[in-house]
C-alpha cells in the first residue's frame, strides 16, 4: 500500500505527486512554511492527504517556535494555523485537522515542550484515523454497489486513492474493495484537465495494484455511458455542505448530469470530516480559482494564443438531488440524511 504522508525521523516525508508518473521522488519537511509550499504547490494533495499534511505541519511549526510562555506560545502557534489555512480555500478537512490541532494546544496542560509532544500524537492519530477511515469507506462503498451486473466497470474523476489520503483512498478505495472482492472488471479514469490527475496519478495507482485502467479524456464520460460501458460513478469530495451538495474537483458536476441521463449511479466517497455541517447549502463553498498556466501550458509547451483570456476554477459544486448516496465510514446515506451519518458509532 502506498502512503503520500509519512512520519519518519523527526520529519514528514511527501511523495511529490507533481512527479509522477514519470518519476517517483520523496520531499522530505522540517518546517511548517515548507509544508504550507508543499500543500499549496501540490506536491500533496487530495483533501484528506492535504488535511493530514497540515496536522503535521501544525507540529511542525509548534516545534518551531521558541518560548516558554504559554500565551505567546498559542499566539505564534495561531500564526501558524493562519498559514496553512491560507494554501488551498475548499478543502475543508485542512481547516478541520488544524481546528483540532489548535484545540489540542489549548486544551493540553503542561510545559511547552509537553503541549509539543501532544501535538505530534495528535497528528499521528489524524493520521492512522484516516487509513482506517478509508478502509471503512472502502467496505460501506461495496455494499452500496449495484448488486447487478457481478462485475462492474467504474468511472472515477480526479485522483481518491492512497495518493489523496494518507493511505487506501476514497473514491479509489472502493474500487480496491471491489476488486479484493472479486466484484470489479475494470475502472475507467477520467484524465481530469487540466492537472490530469486521472491520467498522471488513479491510472498509476492502478497499475502499482494490477487493476485493468482505461483513461479516457473528460469529454469522452457521456460517449461511453451511452454506449453501456460505465455501470457506475465514484467521485471523492473536497468539501460537502450540510443538504449534501458537493464540490470536487472541476468537471465532477458535468458527470453527474449525464450519470443522471443515463440512469447510471453516481456516488460521493468521503469522510465525515469533508462534511462541513456549518455550510447549509454548496453556493456557499468558496471555490478556489488557480493560476491560469495550468490551462494554457504543459511542460514548456504553450497551447494556446496569446491574447486569450483564462478562467481556472478548481472545483464545481454538484446538487445533492443528483447524487445516488454519499459513502462514509459509518456507512452510505443520502444526501439528504447525513446528519444520521454522525450519530452512528
Amino acid at each position: 500500500m502506498l502512503y503520500s504522508v509519512v512520519w519518519k525521523n523527526n520529519s514528514v516525508l511527501l511523495i511529490d505527486q507533481t512527479r509522477l508518473p514519470n518519476e517517483y521522488a520523496v520531499v522530505e519537511i522540517h518546517r511548517s512554511e515548507d509544508m504550507a509550499e508543499a500543500i499549496r504547490t501540490m506536491i500533496v494533495r487530495g483533501a484528506p492527504a492535504i488535511g493530514v499534511a497540515a496536522a503535521y505541519g501544525m507540529y511542525l511549526g509548534a516545534r518551531e517556535i521558541e518560548t516558554s510562555d504559554r500565551t505567546e506560545f498559542l499566539q505564534q502557534l495561531e500564526k501558524v494555523a493562519q498559514l496553512l489555512r491560507s494554501t488551498r480555500p475548499t478543502a475543508v478537512n485542512l481547516f478541520w485537522a488544524i481546528g483540532r490541532m489548535m484545540q489540542t494546544a489549548y486544551e493540553t496542560l503542561g510545559t511547552i515542550a509537553e503541549i509539543q509532544q501532544i501535538l505530534l500524537e495528535t497528528a499521528q492519530t489524524i493520521n492512522a484515523e484516516d487509513i482506517k477511515t478509508c478502509q471503512a469507506i472502502g467496505d460501506h462503498g461495496l455494499a452500496a454497489l449495484p448488486k447487478t451486473p457481478e462485475k462492474l466497470t467504474i468511472l472515477t474523476h480526479c485522483n481518491t486513492g492512497a495518493l489523496a489520503t494518507a493511505g487506501y483512498g476514497t473514491a479509489l478505495g472502493v474500487v480496491r474493495s471491489a476488486w479484493r472482492e472479486e466484484r470489479l472488471t475494470r475502472v475507467f479514469a477520467d484524465e481530469t484537465r487540466p492537472r490530469l490527475q486521472g491520467a498522471k496519478l488513479t491510472a498509476w495507482e492502478c497499475v502499482q495494484e494490477g487493476i485493468p485502467v482505461t483513461v479516457i479524456t473528460d469529454s469522452m464520460a457521456a460517449h461511453c455511458m451511452k454506449q453501456g460501458l460505465i455501470d457506475a460513478v465514484i467521485v471523492g469530495a473536497d468539501r460537502i455542505a450540510a443538504n449534501g451538495d458537493t464540490a470536487n474537483k472541476i468537471g465532477t458536476y458535468s458527470l453527474a448530469i449525464v450519470s443522471q441521463k443515463h440512469n447510471i449511479p453516481f456516488f460521493v466517497a468521503a469522510p465525515l470530516s469533508t462534511i462541513d455541517f456549518v455550510l447549509a447549502e454548496g453556493s456557499q463553498i468558496p471555490i478556489e480559482e488557480r493560476n491560469p498556466a495550468e490551462i494554457y501550458q504543459i511542460g514548456d509547451t504553450i497551447l494556446t494564443p496569446s491574447g486569450a483570456d483564462f478562467y481556472n476554477p478548481a472545483f464545481d459544486v454538484t446538487p445533492a438531488e443528483l447524487i445516488t448516496a454519499i459513502i462514509t465510514e459509518n456507512g452510505a446515506f443520502a444526501p439528504g440524511e447525513l446528519i444520521k451519518a454522525q450519530t452512528i458509532h
